[in-house]
């Protein structure tokens, strides 16, 4: 095999299908990355067995071939060399030489038919949204995932599909993030549990852009994204996810609008004080005052927020950092939050139910 190409589509590529290495593993052929060009194009690949990432770069292809490349050494080589075009070749006894420059490095390969590579997945249920509304929809939703879960469910997001809308879902046992899209078109209905590890590194692949467009690709087993030049598969999580619809209560006895960096900055000052000893914010709602109290063996802390509120006055506790989670991914201005009692959930959610953040109260 013989290629050429510049260093910097070399590493970019690189870097795309390091996520899908293993850090641990007892096969040592999937701590490589694999050099596929036998259809004529520069096609990287890596695949840790849930998660597989390949993505094709642009370069030429003298002699094709298939080689599997240690990608701790390979990444760290193409990284520390200098600028200009990168020529790899390999012999019959899977030696790998990289030219760059001045810079020439001889380093040992594998055998690239050993490669585990991506499952063959029949690409028959679809849709089909913007890459901006993908990685938006992982940022608003993912922090809410339990990434340590003994209950596999938990550590995953529920994609559902219902004819042109796209639901996602998060929990964690202590709070519920949920986003709703439109889409172009009616799909049906589908439903399926994605790892978190798998749409937390997609989010950092896609560009984002409004017009660049990811297909996405159902099965029993597997989910495929497909954007750029680049294809993810991975696999699902097995069972049955929560009614996350039972656990958003449309009864409320409390509503309140309010400013949300007024609230997001003023629950960051009080979380100053509760790392020590974990203690809650407690919100005292009377009136048009949101009061803010904090007392903890620190110090303690009182601030005031004007509200437009409806309905009863409250008091009740919360954990600072789920509501500055929340807060931190809301691109409105003003947002509401219902109440409906000291011991119940809170429920932050637009007047479209676009967004939908639940966040179960703390005694205190």
């Amino acid at each position: 095999m013989k290629i050429l190409c510049t260093k910097n589509n070399l590493l970019s590529g690189i870097n795309i299908v390091l996520k899908a290495v293993p850090t641990r593993t007892t096969l040592n052929i999937l701590e490589c990355i694999l050099i596929d060009t036998r259809s004529g194009e520069i096609k990287l690949t890596a695949n840790d067995m849930e998660l597989g990432i390949e993505t094709i770069i642009e370069g030429e292809v003298s002699d094709k071939g298939l080689i599997a490349i240690n990608a701790k050494i390979f990444s760290e080589i193409i990284r520390r060399l200098p600028e200009g075009d990168v020529e790899i070749s390999t012999d019959d006894s899977f030696n790998v030489n990289i030219k760059c420059g001045k810079a020439k490095f001889n380093i040992s390969g594998r055998d690239g038919s050993e490669f585990s590579f991506l499952p063959n997945v029949e690409k028959e249920r679809s849709i089909y949204i913007s890459q901006f509304s993908l990685k938006e929809i992982v940022r608003q939703t993912l922090f809410s995932i339990n990434e340590n879960d003994n209950n596999k469910i938990m550590t995953g997001e529920l994609f559902k599909i219902i004819g042109n809308r796209l639901r996602v879902a998060a929990l964690d046992g202590h709070r519920i993030a949920i986003r709703e899209l439109e889409l172009k078109e009616d799909f049906g209905e589908m439903e399926v549990i994605v790892p978190g590890k798998t749409l937390g590194e997609i989010s950092k692949i896609l560009t984002g852009g409004l017009e660049d467009i990811v297909k996405i690709y159902f099965t029993r087993n597997h989910i495929v994204f497909e954007f750029d030049k680049t294809t993810v598969v991975s696999r699902l999580i097995e069972g049955q996810y929560f009614s996350v619809e039972k656990m958003v209560s449309s009864d409320y006895s409390t509503k309140l609008k309010i400013n949300k960096k007024e609230l997001f900055s003023c629950i960051e000052r009080a979380s100053l004080l509760v790392e020590v000893d974990k203690k809650p914010i407690v919100m005292n709602i009377e009136g048009s005052t949101l009061k803010m109290d904090i007392v903890s063996s620190m110090g303690s802390m009182e601030e005031n927020l004007e509200i437009n509120k409806e309905g009863n006055d409250i008091v009740i506790g919360f954990n600072p950092k789920f509501f500055i989670d929340a807060l931190k991914v809301i691109d409105d201005e003003e947002i509401s939050i219902y109440l409906s009692g000291a011991k119940h959930p809170c429920v932050i959610k637009d007047d479209d139910n676009s967004y939908n953040y639940v966040i179960l109260p703390v005694s205190f």
